[in-house]
This record gives structure tokens, C-alpha cells and sequence, in this order.
């Protein structure tokens, strides 16, 4: 293939929405062989692009060009059908059949009187497994896998036909670093074939790592392209959002209160041991370290969510016992969680009822619920974390992802919490939302909550917090003050170099 001629070519794309311009005469190509990452904040029009793409929509406006072959995507199955390949960031897989009949799903090899050819769809299927190094077979169910492994299950899809060119859309977002690797291999190894990837992430390193060139789309129209190699993420940034942003870490300008928690010899079996931690009014504690490290399974020990075997919980000087949320929530614990989509909202209610869900009990007039409160809640917290939408009939799937993380935390605010545990907050969310998230993160402690922040990014964790846990194999193994903290420190601290500190 000529590596002059585009892989493929978007031109003038436009598509229109009901009262949205989603797209406005956007252009785009990717040549063979590269990785081309499409960036943007939320509601940019990177998803409604790469839809066009993959058949979903049909664009109002505009070319699609395959190897210099104009053609028309009338489906994701006459998309794949021509070379391109998209691996969605949302899980698309049926839990109940094999690796194989998903990975060949609607082209199962066939026998004689259409019988399925099975040993010929297990030795494919086995072939491409090897190329990604995964540690299952093509006989394995779908639902028995983990996230990660049914991410990859998603990215052997592409494998399975001459594509001229794999869309990638946040496909990291539920791997570990091992597989994360693998994934970069694979990406390198359809290089080499020649295909083009187009890579959508909000992960700076990431896109400093394996990509070559970097398009910016902001408000549904193309805002330029820029070499990697030739560029800094101050300037990708900027072209994102319009703005520069203050990536400086941030320390407590404020007193700080009294202990609001305090966790002392904490276990839960073999997840995590011996865990001793304090969190102070007005403080943000970050708790860092890799995928299986425990600081999920804390936090869902704090929210009643898992037992633990040893240890005990203190709030406000007092031991408390907690079996279930329920108990947390009357306690003043409250959690938002990782998944945000799967365990934080219910994607097809409005906002409102996503909002006020958690008390819907206590809002009721008669045998009704109170409409009227329900609504003056919403309104409060939607002014308080400056939520955009037109209002609180709008189904929260329709939000970008950094408004549908402020319904999440206006929902546990609205419980009036006096500790607050936030669980990667800013994952699949894009640079100027985090940015938002950060702030209000950091505005929460100076009125006094008490917040613990997860996160698996170090950027973000060094950003937000006043103190840093460094967490390895189930262990804490060092407390940082955010003046003391280093980079070095805390990739040394999350590999289990130096020992435990229990003293935390």
C-alpha cells in the first residue's frame, strides 16, 4: 500500500441533530500504518464522528474514503465489511456464549448443511488469542471473564479481518498495566501490517507514547493537527478547551478540622491487611498504587459493602459498626463509586430521580413521592457543582461524562455526608472536566467535608491531595505530605521497595 494514500479519509463531514449541530464540516484522515489519536472534551463530537464511521449514523454532509474509494456505511456490519474495525469503549459482547461466537459472531465458519464448522472456530480463534497473549481460550464463557479480559475479547474482533483501519476508544480504560503493554504491542504489531489506528483516550501519556499525529475537535468542528514528537500537552490542551489550565499541585489554604475518621488495623481477608489511616476535616487523602493493590475494597470496607475480619472504624472519636450502606449513609460515609454508569446512575432515569434516588424514601407526601422536593434538591446541587443541562427531565445518558460525574457526587452531597470517598473521579472524562472535578474536589474539603480520592492516575492523585497513602499487595506501605511526595517516592512506594509503614 502506498503509505502516501490515506488508510482513510473523512471530508466536510457535517451531522445534525434535533436543535445540535453535533458536527460542522469535520475532515480527518489517518495514513497506513499510523496511530492517530482523535481528542476532545466531552461532547466535542468525537463519538458522534466515529459513529458516522462505523455506519451508526448517517452523516447529513460529507465523505467517507476507503483507499481512495469513496463509500457509504449503512451499518457497523458493512463497516467491518470494508476495513474499518471499531473497538467500543462500552462492553458490546453476549455474557452467555464462547470467546469464539463472539469473536466470529454473524461469520461462523460453516460445514456442509450450514453446520458450525467448531474446530475451525476454535483454531482461529486460538491463533489470534496467542497474538495477544491472554491467559484463556476460545472455549471460555464471556461472562466468566473479567472486564479487562472482555476488553481484549473486544480487540480480537479486529483481528479477524484485513482491516484498513481499527478505531480504539478508550480501550485501556479497564486494563491493568501487563495488559496495557500487551495492548501497545498489538497496536504496534497492525503498524507494522500496515493498518491506521485511530486512538481516542484522555490519557495524556498515553498519547505521548504511541501515537504520531494528534487532530483536536472542540464543539463539533476541527480545531487542527498537531506531531506528537513537535507538541506539549499545555498546547493539545489548549486546543481542546480554548484555555490553559493550572496543572500545578494543589495543598489545603485552609484549617484543618478534627479527625473525621479513623480507620485503625483494618482487614478483610486476603484483599487487604492491617490498614491504619486518619482523615482529617477539610483534608483530601489520596490513596495510590496498582490495579489489586486494595484501595477499592477500603472503600467499599468504609461503605459496608464487604466485611471486614479485622480492625475497627471510628468516626468522630466514636467505633462504629458497619454492615451495609445503609448503615454508612446514617453514619455520614458516602461513596461514588468507580463505575459511575454501571454502579452510580441508572442511564435511562432522568436527572432528578438520579439525584434525589438514595433518599427517595424520606421524600414522599402521602403515599407519593414529593415531587416538588425532589426538584429543589436537584435545582440546589445542579447550581452547587454547575451542571450543564437543560434541565432535570434530561436522561443522565445523555450527559457527557464529567456532568453525569456531578450528578454522582450531588446525589451522595445531597446526604449531607461528613466524609466523602470519591473513587477514580475523573476516568473517561475529558482534560477540562477533570480539571473541573479537581477544583470541586479541593472546594468540598475548604467547606469542610473530609474526602479520601482513589485514583490509578499519579498526575491526579499528586493534583488533589494533602496527603498521599501508597498502597502495594494489600498493605500501605508509605504516607506522603504533599510537600514531601516525589514522583520517584511513589512509584518506589506502590512497588513494595522499602518495606510497609503502618504508622499511617
Amino acid at each position: 500500500m502506498n503509505a502516501e494514500v490515506p488508510a482513510l479519509r473523512l471530508e466536510g463531514i457535517v451531522k445534525t441533530f434535533p436543535g445540535v449541530r453535533a458536527l460542522d464540516g469535520v475532515s480527518f484522515s489517518v495514513m497506513p500504518g499510523e496511530v492517530h489519536a482523535l481528542m476532545g472534551e466531552n461532547g466535542a463530537g468525537k463519538s458522534t464522528l466515529m459513529k458516522v464511521l462505523g455506519g451508526i449514523h448517517q452523516p447529513d454532509e460529507g465523505k467517507i474514503i476507503v483507499s481512495e474509494q469513496p463509500v457509504v456505511m449503512r451499518s457497523p456490519l458493512e463497516a467491518k465489511a470494508k476495513g474499518i474495525v471499531f473497538i467500543h469503549q462500552e462492553l458490546s459482547l453476549a455474557e452467555e456464549l464462547t470467546v469464539a461466537e463472539n469473536i466470529y459472531l454473524g461469520e461462523l465458519p460453516k460445514k456442509r448443511f450450514g453446520l458450525v464448522d467448531w474446530a475451525t472456530l476454535e483454531d482461529r480463534t486460538n491463533t489470534i488469542l496467542a497474538r495477544l497473549k491472554v491467559g484463556f481460550d476460545a472455549t471460555a464463557r464471556v461472562g466468566d471473564l473479567s472486564i479487562a479480559n472482555q476488553q481484549m475479547v473486544e480487540i480480537a474482533r479486529a483481528l479477524t479481518v484485513d482491516a484498513k483501519a481499527v478505531i480504539f476508544d478508550e480501550p485501556t480504560a479497564s486494563l491493568t498495566d501487563a495488559e496495557k503493554v500487551v495492548l501497545f504491542e498489538v497496536i504496534s504489531s497492525l503498524q507494522e501490517q500496515g493498518v491506521g489506528i485511530i486512538y481516542i483516550s484522555h490519557r495524556m501519556e498515553e498519547i505521548f507514547k504511541i501515537t504520531d499525529r494528534i487532530s483536536v475537535l472542540r464543539d463539533g468542528s476541527y480545531r487542527g493537527t498537531l506531531n506528537t514528537a513537535e507538541t506539549t500537552e499545555e498546547e493539545v490542551t489548549q486546543l481542546m478547551i480554548g484555555r490553559s489550565l493550572d496543572l500545578s499541585r494543589n495543598a489545603s489554604h485552609h484549617e484543618l478540622g478534627d479527625v473525621a475518621l479513623e480507620v485503625r488495623n483494618l482487614s478483610c481477608g486476603k484483599l487487604f491487611k492491617d490498614i491504619s489511616f486518619e482523615v482529617r476535616a477539610g483534608e483530601v487523602v489520596g490513596f495510590y498504587g496498582l490495579v489489586g493493590a486494595g484501595r477499592t475494597e477500603i472503600a467499599e470496607t468504609l461503605f459496608g459493602l464487604r466485611d471486614p475480619s479485622a480492625g475497627t472504624i471510628h468516626l468522630g472519636g466514636e467505633e462504629v459498626r458497619i454492615h451495609s450502606p445503609a448503615d454508612a449513609i446514617a453514619r455520614g460515609i458516602s461513596l461514588v463509586p468507580e463505575d459511575r454508569k454501571g454502579q452510580g446512575l441508572i442511564l435511562g432515569m432522568n436527572c432528578r430521580d438520579n439525584m434525589t434516588l438514595p433518599q427517595v424514601g424520606d421524600l414522599t407526601a402521602g403515599p407519593f413521592v414529593a415531587e416538588g422536593a425532589e426538584v429543589s434538591i436537584f435545582d440546589q446541587y445542579r447550581d452547587r457543582l454547575d451542571i450543564r443541562t437543560p434541565g432535570w427531565k434530561q436522561l443522565v445518558g445523555n450527559l457527557s461524562g464529567g456532568n453525569q460525574q456531578k450528578i454522582v457526587i450531588g446525589k451522595w452531597l445531597s446526604m449531607h455526608p461528613s466524609v466523602l470517598i470519591v473513587d477514580e473521579p475523573t476516568r473517561g472524562i475529558d482534560v477540562g472536566s477533570k480539571s473541573e472535578i479537581h477544583n470541586l474536589i479541593r472546594e468540598l474539603a475548604a467547606q469542610g467535608y473530609a474526602v479520601i480520592v482513589i485514583s490509578s492516575e499519579m498526575p491526579e492523585v499528586l493534583h488533589v491531595s494533602d496527603r498521599i497513602i501508597a498502597m502495594y499487595s494489600g498493605r500501605i506501605t508509605r504516607t506522603f505530605t504533599s510537600e514531601e511526595v516525589t514522583e520517584d517516592k511513589l512509584i518506589q512506594a506502590i512497588s513494595g521497595i522499602g518495606g510497609t509503614d503502618k504508622a499511617a
